[in-house]
């Protein structure tokens, strides 16, 4: 029974890419910016929604049955340290030239795993799989940290909890 507390500073966040275009897009950015683990971030917002759709009977208030939907994975990175990867990790190989037309986006998988360094063995790991990343941030304010911000859609999400044994 997992019963650990973790704190942001119990965390690593890395990138993991799959086969194909899509993955082979990735592969190039996180190679050359050194994305696992992804330094500097301040924050990580996983979120899951299910479109839950309620039927109602005639003459009754209540519905009478709740029927899950469209499931959606998104959320967001905050990250202390611009030198454009994340751009790059949402714009391919447009981000350094305007394409002539259509462009791969690259896709990757998001492993952000906690582990509290006083009960070693003991994690929780959640894994955002086949991420795009949808909207890039950049804020520059007068008296403190320069930061970016991305935001994200994902196919799907598991989780795995790990105790020692």
């Amino acid at each position: 029974m997992a019963t650990n507390v973790y704190r942001g500073s119990d965390g690593t966040i890395s990138v993991a890419v799959e086969q194909g275009a899509e993955g082979d897009a990735a592969r190039a950015v996180t190679d050359a910016f050194a994305l696992t683990p992804i330094g500097r971030a301040t924050g990580v917002t996983i979120k899951v929604t299910n479109d839950v759709t309620p039927f109602h009977e005639l003459g009754q208030r209540f519905a009478t049955e709740l029927r899950p939907g469209n499931i959606n994975v998104y959320g967001t990175i905050e990250r202390a340290y611009i030198n454009g990867a994340l751009l790059k990790l949402m714009l391919g190989g447009a981000a350094d030239s305007r394409p002539a037309g259509t462009f791969t986006s690259p896709a990757f998988n998001l492993n952000v795993r906690l582990e509290n360094p006083s009960l070693p063995g003991n994690s929780a790991t959640v894994t955002v799989m086949g991420v795009k990343l949808n909207e890039w941030n950049y804020d520059l304010p007068e008296d403190d940290f320069a930061m970016e911000q991305v935001s994200f859609r994902a196919l799907w999400v598991k989780v795995e909890d790990a105790t020692a044994g």
